[in-house]
């Protein structure tokens, strides 16, 4: 979009007929929210389905540990369609002429002419040639296992089993709230998203998820709504049949060492796969896209130099990039370790700087980076 309006020729290719499918990852905070406004798109967002999430719980069985209303740290997150987000991305771009949209377009092979990536081939045969090809094609990017970039991983030691079920009727009336259950070396967590719909993620150890399929989904089902407030058991216990297809989201927390070799450049999950924790990925990926285009715009209408300007966009998106993901490591130590003293935090400390109006002063920060990220991203194009 931001390059198709300055008049760029920009061909998106798109796998996928259509945007219909199931995302997870589809909490906006106000740093992807600020980036989409920057865009001009403030407007069209509140016309799409979402929900706006008012308060943050932590539970322990049926009690409840502390309450969090985002607000306090002057933001909150929202839970926005994120086919309809795209729909409305493309249908924008797709207004200038500049811009070609490919659907059922599947990229198989970067093509190369003396040293530079020059293109792509895609899976029927077809040879799409580039000035620069940009790879958002997520944390299973295609295009990065071709280029031979490498990367630097943070160990992780949980995955998240993910399953949509109806919200409950208790939840619809109330005001929208996430909550997180901290059990015995498993955890649940919960958010109401659009269409009336509860997200529940369960959290596993790494590499469990084998075990999980042999119980059956009967079987952790039962497991998980032994950790889980009796409210919250009884529905997953009543919607049983509706958990058919649960999605297994492969924890991953890397970085390329390069994003960018001639004639490539990658932005997003394909450069820096993010952790669920604090829903970092889409708005990163999100102010990736305006940085890139401040530096991709001027280059391309000048003549200039592609490969330079794409160097440029890394050096600028790296040190916020970084600090957020160092960032996401801390939670889940403080939230689920197991020690006298981590649950000593949790229980007991943690809980006492909510009611006393501490928490801001110890965790304000951290919560703000998330929310509103570390770096100023203003849009110049």
């Amino acid at each position: 979009f931001l390059l198709a309006r300055r008049g760029i020729p920009v061909t998106l290719l798109e796998r996928h007929p259509d945007f219909a499918r199931e995302f997870r990852g589809e909490i906006l905070m106000p740093s992807g929210l600020d980036a989409l406004t920057q865009m001009g798109f403030s407007e069209a967002l509140e016309a799409l389905p979402q929900v706006r999430v008012r308060a943050l719980e932590a539970f322990r069985g049926a009690h409840r540990l502390f309450r969090i209303p985002p607000g306090d740290f002057g933001f909150g997150p929202r839970a926005i369609s994120q086919p309809a987000l795209l729909e409305m991305l493309a249908e924008a771009a797709g207004r200038f002429p500049a811009f070609h949209l490919e659907r059922g377009a599947v990229a198989a092979e970067l093509l190369e002419r003396s040293g530079r990536v020059s293109g792509v081939r895609l899976l029927d045969g077809r040879e799409l040639p580039a000035d620069l090809v940009v790879g958002t094609d997520g944390r299973e990017s295609l295009l990065r296992r071709r280029s031979g970039l490498d990367e630097v991983r943070t160990p992780q030691s949980f995955d998240i089993v993910w399953v949509k079920l109806p919200l409950p009727a208790t939840a619809a009336a109330e005001e929208p709230t996430a909550r997180v259950y901290l059990g015995r070396g498993h955890f649940a967590l919960t958010f109401p998203t659009y269409g009336d719909q509860l997200q529940v993620g369960w959290v596993i150890q790494k590499g469990a998820f084998g075990e999980l399929r042999r119980q059956g989904i009967d079987g952790w089902l039962s497991e998980m709504a032994g950790e889980v407030s009796p409210d919250l058991a009884d529905h997953l216990r009543l919607n049983r049949a509706s958990i058919q297809h649960p999605f297994l989201l492969n924890v991953v927390c890397d970085v390329l060492v390069r994003w960018t070799r001639p004639g490539l450049l990658l932005l997003g999950d394909a450069a820096h796969p993010m952790s669920p924790v604090g829903g970092q990925g889409i708005n990163l990926a999100l102010r990736d896209a305006l940085v890139a285009a401040n530096h991709l715009v001027p280059a391309a209408l000048s003549g200039g130099d592609l490969d330079a300007a794409a160097g440029r966009v890394q050096a600028e998106r790296l040190p916020e990039t970084t600090r957020i993901q160092g960032l996401q490591q801390l939670p889940p130590r403080f939230l689920f370790g197991f020690t006298p003293l981590q649950r000593a935090l949790r229980d007991v400390a943690l809980p006492a700087m909510i009611h006393t109006g501490l928490l801001p002063l110890f965790f304000g920060r951290t919560l703000r980076s998330f929310g509103q990220g570390v770096t100023t991203v203003r849009l110049a194009v």
